[in-house]
């Protein structure tokens, strides 16, 4: 835990400053991005079976948009 007192004098944006730079330099945001961004790693089959569900949407997409059957409302709409 990172703690930082006010000295005398000084202005809140300085303590700010201060602890921001103090928590870079421990090291605590890294891990805690590490932490929240980790994926545990895919078996082999369940890569395979996602990249193959993925090219099947999108050969049925490029299907429907060269047959003119697919609506724009439709080809802006994304997963994120």
């Amino acid at each position: 835990m990172v703690e930082v007192k006010k000295k005398d004098g000084e202005s809140f944006e300085g303590l700010m400053r201060r602890f921001s730079r103090r928590t870079l330099q421990s090291g605590r945001i890294l891990q805690a991005k590490k932490i929240r961004f980790f994926q545990r790693p895919q078996s082999d089959l369940a890569r395979k079976e996602s990249a193959l569900r993925r090219q099947k949407v999108r050969n049925q997409r490029d299907y429907l948009k060269r047959i003119g059957r697919l609506d724009e409302t439709q080809e802006r709409r994304r997963r994120y």
